[in-house]
C-alpha cells in the first residue's frame, strides 16, 4: 500500500470538532428550559412547605390533646387512690412531659380552698372545670384566665371536667 492510501486519523482536528458540537447538541437543555424547571421546582417547594407547616401544627395540637388525656387519667387515678387531687402534676405522674412546644403543662387544683379564683373561664366568665384545670399554653406561650382574649385562643385545654379536650378557640 502506498502511504497516501492509508486512512489518516485527524485526532487533533477531531477533538476540536467534538468540542464545537457539544454546544450545539440538541440533547442539551437550553437556558429557558432550565429556568422553567427551576421555577416549577420552587413553586412546588413553596406549596409543600405551607402544607408541611400546617401538618406540623395539627400534629402538635393532636399530641397535646393526647398528653392532656393521659395526664387527666393519671390525675383521676390519683384522686381515686388518695381521695384528693394532687397538688402538682409530678405528684400524680413522676415523669411529666413538656407540651409539644417545649413548655410545661399548667395544672391547678380547684378543690383547694381559695383556688376558685384561679380557674379558667369561658366567654361568659363561668369556670370551665369544677375539679381541676389542665392546659397547654399553646404555640405562642401566652395565656390569660378567660378563653376569649387572643392570647388564650391557641391554648390546648381540658374543659367540662374532661368532656372536652382541644383548642380553646373550638370551645
Amino acid at each position: 500500500m502506498e502511504p497516501s492510501a492509508l486512512p489518516v486519523s485527524p485526532v487533533g482536528r477531531r477533538s476540536y470538532v467534538v468540542r464545537r458540537r457539544r454546544w450545539r447538541d440538541p440533547r442539551a437543555f437550553s437556558l429557558i428550559e432550565t429556568l422553567i424547571v427551576c421555577a416549577l421546582i420552587s413553586t412546588l417547594a413553596s406549596i409543600s412547605a405551607g402544607i408541611y407547616v400546617s401538618a406540623l401544627k395539627t400534629a402538635r395540637i393532636t399530641r397535646a390533646i393526647g398528653d392532656l388525656h393521659a395526664l387527666d387519667t393519671d390525675i383521676q387515678n390519683f384522686h381515686l387512690r388518695n381521695n384528693r387531687y394532687p397538688t402538682t402534676l409530678s405528684e400524680a405522674r413522676p415523669l411529666v412531659p413538656n407540651d409539644p412546644w417545649g413548655r410545661p403543662y399548667v395544672y391547678t387544683d380547684l378543690s383547694q380552698k381559695g383556688s376558685k379564683g384561679k380557674a379558667r373561664k369561658d366567654g361568659k366568665l363561668n369556670p370551665i372545670n369544677s375539679d381541676f384545670d389542665l392546659f397547654s399554653l399553646g404555640e405562642d406561650g401566652l395565656s390569660v384566665g378567660p378563653l376569649k382574649p387572643p392570647q388564650s385562643r391557641d391554648d390546648v385545654i381540658r374543659a367540662r371536667d374532661g368532656a372536652f379536650l382541644g383548642l380553646a378557640s373550638d370551645f
